[in-house]
């Protein structure tokens, strides 16, 4: 067998074959199933968008509509996952609210056929349906307050949207929310995908899988980044303060929240078209004060570390977007987990087609053939550390 050099964080090495998504990170081309990002945007829908995905392509009028109602029916959650919810602290981060009533589901519905394509289908349709309701919910019971009911004559994203606040939302912002949605609907092989697709190869249930991703989407290099996006615009303050807020990062190397990508060396093709979408919303809305700040901060970046191929990824307008929906801060990564559940699900799918568990090696480098030293003979590295001082 011949082993690869190793290389921190699995950069650039294939781990499984896929004919989900494409990118090519060069020229800022996102695809799912052969389609540009672009064209889904323009023509598809979220739920459309997740059907291609999940079963490889895109579904008849019939099929869409059937597997539209069939999301409709299950949005509802179980009185006793309400009542878990309730008891969770005020102060939780929803993310780990979502963790738990995912990983919750599969107490309900813990019948594992993961050769029925009914079973599959029926979990596929629970957890699209079932994960808005769970962040909507949470959001309004940390205050105190009742969840609100979805409403069936409502469609995934406007139904969403009405369970934060029951005002039936602008028709204009529940399709931008709705092409969000599909914007981070998938994106290949990236930390929670690859979580999901190492827990779906031990064929555990598929909310054990949805719930691994979600737990590995909550960290700020991943899916909590456009949260932090929004803290940094505001620790800016003023379209004035970008360049000095910049020569400091800079100078302390610190990471510019919402720029740069594994992937992409040129400017992410989803934050163009959010960037777009958010011009929609400030158009009949409102402008968001924080806007210009980014504009300035994004030219700013680009005149300075453009040759790096640094540019603005996903993350940087999306939680301008989500902030004109009305949407709070700390629920921006539990939103990006409502969208990348398609793509969650559908590497699940594509990963029990020929499964293998996954058993990576390593490169040992610790030491060997060390002596056992008994009990009373050893000392802490605090006390060698101590007595090196003492006797030096």
């Amino acid at each position: 067998m011949t082993f690869c050099e190793y290389r921190p964080g699995l950069e650039g090495i294939p781990a499984t074959q896929s004919s989900i998504s494409f990118v090519d990170g060069q020229n800022g081309i996102l695809e799912y199933r052969g389609i540009t990002i672009e064209d889904l945007a323009q023509h598809s829908t979220f739920l459309e968008t997740s059907y291609l995905l999940i079963w490889g392509g895109l579904p008849t009028e019939e099929e869409l509509a059937e597997f539209e109602h069939e999301i409709r029916y299950h949005r509802r959650l179980k009185y006793r996952i309400r009542d878990m919810m309730k008891c969770f602290p005020e102060s939780g981060h929803p993310m780990d609210a979502l963790q738990a009533c995912a990983a919750a589901l599969g107490l309900f519905y813990s019948r594992r056929a993961l050769d029925n394509p009914i079973y599959i289908r029926d979990a596929v349709v629970r957890l699209l349906a079932k994960i808005p309701t769970i962040v909507a919910a949470f959001q309004l019971m940390r205050k105190g307050n009742d969840p609100i009911q979805p409403r069936d004559d409502l469609d995934y994203a406007a139904n969403f949207l009405y369970m934060l606040t029951e005002r039936e939302p602008d028709p204009l912002a529940a399709r931008i929310f709705d092409i969000c949605l599909l914007l981070h609907a998938e994106h290949t092989i990236n930390a929670s995908t690859f979580s999901a697709m190492v827990t779906a190869s031990t064929l555990t249930d598929p909310y054990g899988v949805i719930a691994s991703a979600v737990g590995t989407l909550a960290g700020p290099l991943h899916g909590g980044a456009n949260e932090e996006v929004i803290m940094m615009l505001e620790e800016i303050g003023s379209v004035d303060n970008v360049e000095p807020y910049l020569e400091s990062c800079l100078q302390r190397k610190s990471k510019i929240m919402g720029f740069g990508h594994r992937v992409y060396k040129v400017k992410d093709p989803r934050a163009i078209i959010l960037q777009n979408l958010a011009e929609q919303l400030f158009e009949k809305f409102g402008r968001d004060e924080y806007y210009d700040i980014a504009l300035a901060l994004e030219k700013a970046v680009s005149d300075r570390l453009g040759h790096k191929g640094i540019y603005p990824n996903v993350d940087f307008f999306s939680g301008l977007v989500y902030r004109k929906l009305g949407i709070p801060t700390d629920l921006f990564t539990p939103v990006f987990a409502i969208a990348r559940t398609a793509g969650w699900l559908a590497h699940w799918k594509e990963q029990l087609g020929e499964n293998r568990i996954f058993r990576p090696t390593q490169i040992y480098t610790g030491a060997r053939n060390a002596p056992y030293v008994s009990l009373e003979k050893r000392h802490s590295a605090h006390d060698e550390s101590l007595l090196n001082f003492v006797t030096s």
